[in-house]
């Protein structure tokens, strides 16, 4: 009786062990029992091509064989790679992309069996368009900036996409600096950290695909620009200025601080919330870096009064005059001694969840500070007015927890 007991005990302990090492066993495409029946497969027949940017979309009638479990494309997509994609026999269309250039291709499509038995080959001519790296490359433009360089470019398809920068020294050696990658349509960043002297660089376009451009050089001397020194900061008050909330006194949105306390107007306040500080010296500005409130004791994070639209006002002025700032106006805009210097916008958690359900990467966003480019053409400015126009909650207060200023400060 004890030796059946062991024997159960032993077939209940198994079974589940097994069942685990099956359920954990990865599945790979395509990967099914192997099959007895080595019939070659027909071909696949009524083929159609319909070409787009960097590749085509084939379409064609499967062979009446039982046995198929695929079709398979094999190409080139340059004079070094070759490519290969599959297509469920559930589907009667195949893709093949990332071609470098626009110019006919051949893709060689066969009907796989389940016995891993290839049909006779069929030649398709494709002709795709130009491809996505080719199309952004024509609008690159690159120029000097403040401690670097600003790049813009157009990428209209949204593919992911990569411009390379390079440094060339004076031995002519090229080397790269930095790597931006984006699926957007709109493509603007800024490379930092050159020394305002005249150097040479160069740049180029790639895809994932491993495709690059020809490279273009320029030479450009990237602007002065140092961090202001807020030790001269000062309050400004002005009759429209909104009034503090909660003891969140203004000097908080310079004492070096992302955490504690920072500017939170009150309440009761009404839109746009205003703010208005001296720097203590006359600047051009370049840049600034915002820490908006994050999560805490409640989601603050894309949310609360966290500024979402806000502009920044300037004047160089001795002793300027208070006016009633609009939400919005465009930059560039004078009212009496203060000059719009640029309409912000903050940026949607880059997780792509939605402000309320933002995530600890999206949190972790906001904390490290947001980098926002002052328009080149805006002029010197002694004194700042932070106007918030809209915030994550659409409420009538703001809060802030530090601000970070750039700029050419001779």
């Amino acid at each position: 009786m004890k030796t059946i007991n062991n024997y159960l005990l032993y077939i209940c302990l198994i079974i589940p062990v097994l069942f685990l090492l099956g359920a954990c066993q990865k599945t790979e495409g395509y990967n099914t029992p192997a099959s007895s029946d080595l019939t070659k497969p027909d071909m696949v027949t009524n083929i159609k091509v319909d070409n787009f940017n960097g590749g085509a979309n084939i379409t064609y009638t499967l062979p009446n064989s039982r046995n198929l479990l695929y079709v398979m494309a094999q190409y080139k997509i340059n004079d070094k790679v070759a490519r290969e994609t599959k297509s469920s026999y559930y589907s009667d269309t195949i893709t093949v992309e990332g071609f470098a250039k626009k110019a006919a291709y051949e893709v060689t499509l066969y009907a796989v069996s389940r016995a891993n038995v290839k049909s006779d080959p069929v030649i398709v001519k494709v002709n795709p368009d130009t491809p996505p790296y080719l199309l952004l490359k024509p609008t690159v433009n690159v120029q000097a900036s403040f401690g670097g360089l600003k790049v813009l470019g157009n990428n209209p398809l949204k593919k992911s996409l990569g411009i390379v920068m390079l440094k060339v020294d004076q031995t002519n050696f090229s080397d790269i600096v930095d790597q931006y990658y984006s699926n957007k349509d709109s493509i603007s960043y800024s490379l930092r950290g050159f020394p305002p002297v005249a150097q040479k660089f160069g740049y180029y376009v790639t895809d994932s695909y491993g495709n690059i451009s020809d490279t273009t050089y320029l030479s450009a001397t990237p602007f002065f620009e140092t961090v202001l020194d807020k030790n001269k900061f000062f309050v400004y008050n002005l009759p429209t200025d909104s009034r503090i909330g909660y003891g969140w006194d203004l000097p908080n949105l310079w004492n070096g601080k992302t955490d504690g306390n920072g500017w939170h107007s009150s309440p009761d306040g009404s839109l746009p919330v205003i703010a208005t500080f001296g720097l203590g010296i006359t600047a051009k500005l370049s840049r600034f870096v915002m820490w908006e409130r994050p999560d805490g004791d409640d989601r603050f994070a894309f949310g609360h009064g966290n500024p979402k639209l806000f502009s920044l006002w300037g004047s160089d002025k001795a002793q300027p005059a208070d006016v009633q700032l609009p939400r919005t106006a465009p930059a560039g805009t004078v009212l009496g001694d203060w000059t719009n210097l640029g309409n912000f916008n903050f940026p949607d958690p880059p997780s792509g969840l939605k402000p309320a359900a933002h995530n600890a990467s999206d949190n972790d966003f906001v904390k490290a500070g947001v980098n926002f480019d002052v328009p080149l053409a805006s002029p010197k400015v002694r004194y700042l007015r932070l106007s918030v126009g809209t915030t994550w909650s659409n409420g009538s207060f703001a809060h802030v927890m530090e601000m970070t200023f750039y700029g050419d400060t001779r």
